[in-house]
């Protein structure tokens, strides 16, 4: 299979053959029955390769001193797989890694029928899983992802190396329960056609990366060619009205000067719900009772969101200095709205709406004593075989002070909620090596995610009447921002020295929605329920920024 191999991963594998160059036998020297001429022959070619691939000049490879037996250790990496998780050392083939890592490549992907990130993996990876549940709260717009069953925020995610943010979600529904309390990163705002190749490390790997890396470590590398590309439509359905999807995605690579390139992606699309639902049989009940409000025996959605607008976009840059100094950077931005329906609420039963004692009488509301002046003695409306009184019905209809939800949602109603997701990060760098054979690697990033929450076709009783039926349920966010350096020496081929510091500032904040969605309205002490039925607004008393940063270091001894 032929790969596309970026200068990051070059450079990285150089930094192995620098780190031990002058200490190591040209065991692998041309044999006495070559002509000197055919040995410099071969040597040009090495030095004309490497400069190639390193994007640096002849004059500068032969200024490194390397043999030509360390130019061909470099270049058959080449050929392999090289990966980067599991060890500070300098990046090596997956053959030599001494944890398991699982390389998956950009065809791996393709070949999956899916296209959400997330599907793929779980379908590749046997201890990745991920559901998608109907009506799972806030999980529903950030699935949770889970590496060997644990939490999601227990696998750290990289992209090229570098630490990726976590999503402004916090899981309690989603996981079957592993994932509650987590705050994992949203794996599906990384496009499948920006990667060039996957590296799994299924084993927990907290003593060397920490805690977020109990169960493993996800590293995403993105597509590095300075040239070429390639577009991806696809489109479907389960059946007609049903699941429709379509997404588009290009790639493309561009060069920067001699020695960089640019290389970005882009996807969009388009997926309806899904529904799997059956028929209820309180819907059922109601319609057989003649009530023709009810819109179906069907009346809430059981499947899949509805995701409109979803827009990924990733850039991944690199330009090579003289001396092999190499500078990079990567940039995402992705957004998209997810729509779902809760639970159908029966326009006789539904507790503090329609009823309050399951459906016996309806739960009638009095204007007069709502402001305090004194009592309408509304009609008590009984309830028998899922028809309402018709004649007290009437009598509440017909008196100006007297109110019931069902002359609002005669049918009941099912509300819709969701979110809209925006996140958008930026990191970057320089790396390079000193003569003595240190490498060495100097970056930052910082990332945002945050999800502005709604929820429509539904009211807060206890505001009665005058109720609005959408309301802003508010907005989650969080912020990561990290600087690290790191220094690694491989003082032999199996022995490695690294140390490093990062400093991390992190910050979660929530945002308070419409007043109307978490008040107490003046129906409440009717037994009205209060606060926008289906999910609560976030009230100012809950809404804040919450932050903390902290200092590390580690030293790192690899035989």
């Amino acid at each position: 299979m032929t790969r596309t191999v970026g200068l990051l991963a070059v450079m990285a594998v150089a930094f192995i053959v620098l780190g031990v160059a002058g200490g190591l036998e040209a065991s692998a020297e041309p044999q006495a029955t070559d002509s000197q001429e055919q040995v410099e022959g071969r040597t040009d070619a090495l030095v004309e390769e490497l400069g190639r691939a390193l994007g640096m000049t002849p004059a500068e490879i032969e200024a490194l001193g390397m043999s030509p037996a360390e130019m061909r250790r470099l270049l058959a990496g080449f050929t392999e797989e090289t990966v980067v998780v599991g060890s500070r050392a300098q990046p090596r083939s997956a053959t030599e890694s001494a944890v398991p890592v699982d390389v998956l490549s950009a065809t791996d992907l393709v070949s999956q029928g899916a296209g959400d990130l997330k599907d793929q993996l779980r379908t590749i990876i046997p201890s990745f899983s991920t559901n998608s549940q109907p009506i799972s709260g806030v999980s529903t717009v950030v699935r949770p992802a889970m590496l060997r069953n644990l939490a999601p925020d227990h696998t750290l995610v990289l992209i090229n190396g570098k630490r990726r943010h976590r999503s402004s979600i916090v899981d309690w529904h989603g996981g079957n329960g592993v994932a509650f309390g987590s705050q994992g990163p949203d794996i599906s705002a990384i496009p499948p056609i920006a990667l060039r190749q996957i590296e799994v490390l299924r084993d927990g790997a907290a003593a060397q990366y920490g805690s977020d890396a109990i169960a493993g470590v996800l590293n995403f590398q993105l597509k590095d060619a300075r040239a070429g590309g390639s577009v991806e439509l696809n489109t479907g359905m389960y059946r007609a009205g049903d699941g429709e999807s379509t997404r588009f995605a290009g790639n493309v690579g561009l060069p920067l000067g001699a020695t960089g390139f640019a290389n970005l992606s882009l996807e969009y699309g388009n997926a309806n719900l899904t529904d799997r639902s059956g028929p209820r049989r309180d819907a059922v009940a109601l319609i057989a009772a003649g009530n023709g409000h009810v819109p179906s025996d069907r009346p809430q959605a059981w499947g899949d969101p509805d995701v409109d607008d979803d827009l990924k976009a990733f850039g991944n840059f690199g330009h090579t200095l003289p001396a092999g100094v190499q500078m990079y950077a990567h940039t995402s931005y992705a957004r998209k709205k997810i729509a779902y329906g809760v639970f159908f609420r029966n326009p006789n039963t539904r507790l503090g709406v329609f009823s309050n004692d399951r459906g016996r009488t309806l739960l009638v509301g009095d204007m007069l004593a709502a402001n305090g002046m004194g009592s309408a003695d509304c009609p008590t409306v009984a309830v028998t075989g899922h028809v309402p009184d018709p004649v007290a019905l009437r009598q509440v209809a017909d008196d100006p002070n007297c109110f019931t939800f069902q002359e609002l949602f005669p049918g009941g109603f099912t509300p819709q909620t969701g979110g809209t997701a925006t996140e958008a990060s930026v990191a970057g760098g320089v790396r390079g090596f000193t003569a003595g054979g240190f490498n060495w690697d100097l970056s930052g990033s910082v990332g945002m995610h945050r999800t502005d929450f709604f929820i429509r076709d539904t009211i807060n009783a206890s505001l009665g009447p005058m109720s609005p039926n959408a309301f802003d349920v508010g907005r989650n966010s969080q912020r990561d921002v990290s600087l690290n350096v790191d220094v690694s020496h491989a003082v032999s081929e199996r022995v490695n020295l690294a140390a490093g510091a990062e400093w991390r500032d992190e910050r979660f904040g929530l945002r308070a929605g419409d007043r109307a969605g978490w008040m107490v309205g003046p129906y409440a002490a009717q037994r009205f329920m209060a606060g926008s039925n289906g999910v609560f607004a976030y009230s100012p008393a809950q809404a804040g920024t919450w932050s903390r940063h902290n200092v590390a270091a580690y030293g790192d001894l690899e035989v």
